[in-house]
């Protein structure tokens, strides 16, 4: 074997190495750039959806803080867990369109009712933090982990309370589940723990004749199997009637 025919394996093996090096330098380069905001900066965040109380440009300056790298750096699970931690978000939906966008949908949560006074709670019956706002909703209270079980109630009890045009200001669910409702007109109701939707019918029935007496009513006891107790405005006396 000749000299020159030694040499070819060792400079082909030569030019191999040179080329991963080649391939190796130029991944770490073509890395650090995607990495590089300043060389793939993700430039517009374009939120849409149906809002009244989210703040976009703060949630804008969220997602740019807790993401500070390229387009392609860009976690799209990290921003959808990150937005749907703030309060007033109930989904998200988070995606990246090329070359430089980040669309993000929101859906807002809808608040029915206070919770415990610091709380809302959505539809579903779940809570969310308030966030300080008071939108002039209905007052819920109630022990923790009920507010599914208030919910329901508030909702039959004003389906009810509605064929009067009467609405609830406040209803007050007690550790033993007894149920106590403040009208917006200023009655308060007590209907106990059993058959509420009952009791709350009885005095949706003789509501007309109350309402006709020359004082206004104070309060309605409904615990009773049969008939009610009434407590006049400015009287301290409770006339009962029986049904």
């Amino acid at each position: 074997m000749s000299a020159e025919q030694r040499q070819a394996p060792w400079g082909g093996i030569a030019f191999l190495a040179v080329l991963v090096v080649l391939l190796i330098s130029g991944g770490i380069h073509t890395y650090n750039w995607m990495q590089d905001e300043q060389q793939a900066p993700v430039q517009v965040i374009d939120f849409s959806g149906q809002f009244e109380q989210l703040d976009v440009l703060k949630l804008e300056r969220l997602i740019r803080q807790s993401q500070p790298g390229s387009f392609f750096a860009l976690d799209v699970n990290d921003i959808h867990r990150l937005l749907e931690e703030q309060a007033w978000v109930y989904r998200a939906s988070v995606r990246k369109q090329w070359p430089n966008r980040l669309k993000v949908y929101l859906v807002e949560q809808t608040p029915v009712a206070r919770w415990n006074e610091d709380l809302m709670l959505n539809p579903y019956g779940e809570s969310f933090n308030a966030e300080g706002k008071n939108l002039g909703l209905p007052r819920l209270f109630g022990p923790g982990g009920s507010e599914k079980t208030a919910l329901e109630g508030f909702n039959a009890m004003q389906r009810l309370l509605r064929s009067r045009q009467l609405d609830i200001e406040e209803l007050s669910l007690s550790e033993r589940f007894a149920w106590q409702v403040q009208l917006v007109n200023g009655i308060e109701i007590n209907l106990g723990r059993q058959e509420f939707i009952d009791r709350l019918q009885r005095f949706v029935d003789v509501y007309p004749l109350l309402s006709e007496q020359p004082k206004g009513v104070s309060y309605v006891d409904l615990r009773y199997d049969t008939g009610l107790a009434v407590g006049w405005q400015n009287e301290t006396d409770t006339n009962q009637t029986k049904s």
